[in-house]
């Protein structure tokens, strides 16, 4: 016979698994008496589950939607949809929060059976995406790897591919993962340089942990970190502009992957934004079409003007 508890369980996921059942259907599936379905439904209602009845021969139990979430019990199938439905919401941001959707996964797969999750595991295998204007996706599975990696506050191993195509191995001190909009990145603090560092996730090989404790004294606020280390990393020239707009407006106008903010006031922003060369800047800054300062360098106010005064001849 099933304990209590067990019992109040079973009887949760019955009625979450059908709009309505009758006191004689649960108490068959469950092999009790009429009572002590009528009992185990007057416990739940005490934990806060509102059950609702209804009185007659054709009368019964639902479950009704209130202020708490019943336990979900799924069978192999219902756990495996559930799991790869969060990993793809996760990896799309088809949610607009796929943050909330790795922790849920991440939750989900530390409870899986192992029967279940070398299913989910196959099925990664058997995945492809087509890249498409984004770039290289990460691996299913990788992403999964570099949230346990975060949570678990142990020093790794990391294997990495930069952008020229050169293989690293270094130990790092996993941090966080940020996303971005476009792509992943795994923020972490490079042991050997005692630097913060991020890392484009999709070019991560590998991640070994290695057994000893992350060193995460003075740890980066990671979003500024990854939009400051995005929008002027990898340009060999920088320009700071300002524009006379509030710091959202200034945010609509250049993301935070193109340009690291900072307030001048209510009314103004600071932005500064990489670029190419002179040219390549004056261009993206006409492209704008707002009003705005070059503070620095002089080369990019220069190239700002010459290409203002052109556009203007042409339409003089």
């Amino acid at each position: 016979m099933l304990s209590s508890s067990a019992r109040l369980l079973r009887l949760l996921s019955l009625l979450a698994a059908r709009p309505s059942w009758t006191c004689a259907e649960l108490a068959g599936r469950m092999e009790v008496t009429d009572r002590t379905v009528r009992r185990d439904v007057a416990r739940l209602r005490d934990l806060g589950y509102f059950v609702d009845s209804e009185a007659g021969p054709w009368g019964g139990y639902r479950l009704r939607a209130g202020s708490r979430v019943p336990p979900l019990i799924l069978d192999d199938e219902e756990a495996l949809a559930v799991a790869v439905g969060l990993r793809e919401a996760a990896l799309s941001d088809a949610l607009g929060g796929d943050q909330a959707a790795l922790s849920a996964l991440l939750k989900l797969r530390q409870v899986l059976p192992r029967r279940i999750a070398d299913r989910l595991g196959e099925l990664d295998d058997a995945f492809v995406r087509l890249p498409g204007a984004e770039g290289p996706q990460i691996r299913p599975g990788l992403l999964l790897e570099l949230a346990v990696a975060c949570r678990q506050g142990e020093r790794a191993r990391l294997s990495y591919c930069d952008g020229e195509g050169r293989s690293t191995v270094r130990d790092v001190d996993p941090y966080r993962l940020v996303h971005t909009g476009r792509r992943w990145y795994f923020v972490a603090r490079d042991v050997s340089r005692g630097q913060w560092r991020t890392f484009r996730a999709d070019r991560v090989d590998r991640l070994q942990p290695t057994g000893h404790p992350a060193d995460l004294t003075d740890a980066p606020d990671p979003a500024q970190l990854v939009s400051r280390n995005t929008a002027n990393g990898p340009y060999p020239l920088s320009a700071t502009v300002r524009l006379p707009v509030p710091m959202d407006q200034a945010l609509r106008l250049v993301p935070a992957t193109v340009g690291t903010h900072r307030p001048d006031g209510p009314d103004a922003t600071f932005v500064d934004i990489g670029g190419p060369d002179p040219d390549g800047l004056a261009r993206y800054l006409l492209g704008l079409g707002t009003p705005l300062r070059v503070v620095e360098p002089e080369s990019v106010r220069r190239a700002l003007a010459r290409r203002a005064r052109e556009l203007a001849g042409e339409n003089a």
